[in-house]
């Protein structure tokens, strides 16, 4: 969850007459790192119109809170934070998935949840909403300038060129291919919030990433709701990019995405990534380096009967097999993946199952969460729901296990060398420093401590690449000596 309640400039202490002060807004971003996209993209167009940004609450002209509402208590920390914003501000605009979330005897969408809890808002809209979103903003805090004579966005420092401004450090940077989801997992909502399948066009995407490896990014996160689907609702067309025809598909989308980012030595991160077939055909590239050999797959699950039961496109038997097909081709890949415990009807001999494969697969990082019945998810519905405490032993019991797999095969890192992805580096790193190797992903995975490097001449600068000896593992990070 990132939250950025105060992004630029600092606030005026003795502000100018209204007629002449640049309107200011507040934003809180939550949620997932497609939720983080679109906050990007409203703050893109508050700045290209002038608007500036706000340290406080009460220094804003009014509050923007972008919403999570996948879970029971993303619900709470988003309307919370609504409440909070209100509560110092008075005026607050809602988007994100919370504001397509209907409300108890309400029906569907329109926001009505938020406005039920919080009737004292400006506007409610769902996600990936740029346009409504400023809409609202105009209609209660007018454009400061005029669209003929605004300067330029490129010129200004927190632009990235047509990637516009991002909230993440310098050095990554997450570019979402697609939104919404064709699949009807029973116990899940997102389509009802984010609506099916909708590729980006592939010469706007590989534009972005260009842009962003441009601007100083060493890492490039590919996000969306489904990965291995970019392109299934065009039919997988060809578009067109530099002048080059390119198809929408993520084999051809990953290959020109290795070529923009080798120029700069930088890596390219596929997270959502469902284990279908043509998955396979990526793996070539990242055993090349072309591609980095790490892959986020949400199993959820590996029962069949279970599996069914949440209407997953896959089943166990078929992911363990893929599994090792694709260490087959690259047997550096890291696999990272998500899981339910105690799902309606989850037997202990199923979850027992779901253990067995955890072990068996070599599950690099694994997450589990407890089941958890959001309003409007069918699984709901199912019979077999289990105690909430049952649900806890269970998600407990599996990341007792996913933890000692996971350091099972850290432990293998221990005298080898890794190239390492500097996050933190105070006084140039002469007492060390923190950073990530290929196998982990900014603020989901583990991390690399780096140690007081043993040359008196070397030193770390954040953003940049360095050679590093593992030396230990500690819990799910690794302990490194710069080389």
């Amino acid at each position: 969850m990132v939250e950025n309640r105060a992004m630029n400039d600092p606030v005026v202490s003795s502000p100018p007459p209204a007629a002449l002060r640049t309107p200011t807004v507040g934003f809180v971003s939550l949620g997932c790192p497609k939720a983080l996209t679109d906050s990007e993209l409203i703050l893109t167009q508050l700045r290209a119109e002038g608007y500036e940004t706000s340290k406080t609450y009460a220094g804003a002209d009014l509050v923007i809170v972008n919403t999570c509402g996948f879970i029971d208590d993303a619900v709470k920390e988003s309307l919370d934070t609504i409440g909070e914003a209100l509560a110092a501000n008075g005026k607050v605009i809602v988007t994100g998935c919370l504001g397509a979330k209907g409300g108890k005897d309400t029906g569907e969408g329109g926001g009505n949840l938020v406005r039920q809890v919080h009737p004292k808002v400006l506007a409610v809209t769902g996600p990936h909403a740029t346009q409504e979103v400023m809409d609202a903003v105009h209609l209660h805090v007018p454009k400061p300038h005029d669209p003929f004579v605004d300067l330029v966005p490129a010129v200004r420092d927190e632009f990235r060129g047509v990637a516009g401004i991002k909230l993440t450090p310098r050095h990554y940077a997450y570019l979402k291919i697609s939104e919404g989801c064709n699949h009807r997992c029973t116990f899940c909502i997102i389509p009802s919030m984010r609506g099916d399948l909708v590729s980006r066009p592939v010469g706007d995407v590989l534009a972005e990433a260009r842009a962003l490896f441009d601007s100083g990014v060493k890492e490039l996160l590919v996000v969306s709701q489904d990965t291995s689907a970019y392109g299934v609702d065009l039919k997988y067309r060809t578009g067109f990019f530099d002048g080059q025809p390119v198809r929408t598909r993520l084999l051809e989308l990953c290959t020109r995405l290795g070529d923009l980012a080798e120029p700069h030595g930088a890596w390219v991160r596929l997270h959502y990534v469902y284990p279908y077939p043509s998955v396979d055909e990526v793996l070539p590239l990242m055993a090349a380096g072309r591609v980095l050999p790490y892959l986020d797959v949400p199993f959820q699950h590996a029962h069949p009967d279970v599996l069914r039961r949440m209407k997953r496109p896959a089943s166990g038997e078929r992911n363990l097999e893929r599994l090792q097909r694709w260490r087959e081709l690259c047997p550096e890949i890291v696999v990272r993946s998500t899981f339910i415990a105690g799902f309606p009807g989850e037997t202990e001999a199923e979850f027992e199952t779901l253990l067995d494969f955890v072990r068996e697969a070599g599950i690099d990082r694994a997450g589990c969460f407890a089941y958890s019945p959001v309003q409007g998810a069918a699984a709901n519905e199912l019979p077999g729901m289990l105690p909430q405490a049952l649900r806890e032993e269970r998600r407990a019991r599996f990341m007792a296990v996913a933890e000692q797999v996971s350091a099972q095969r850290l432990q293998r890192r221990i005298g080898a060398s890794m190239q390492v992805l500097v996050d933190q580096a105070p006084a140039l790193g002469r007492k060390g420093g923190r950073g990530r190797s290929y196998a982990d992903a900014p603020e989901i995975d583990g991390t690399v401590r780096l140690l007081a490097p043993e040359k008196a001449s070397k030193t770390l600068k954040v953003g940049e690449f360095t050679r590093a000896r593992i030396v230990a593992a500690e819990g799910h990070d690794l302990v490194a000596m710069p080389l």
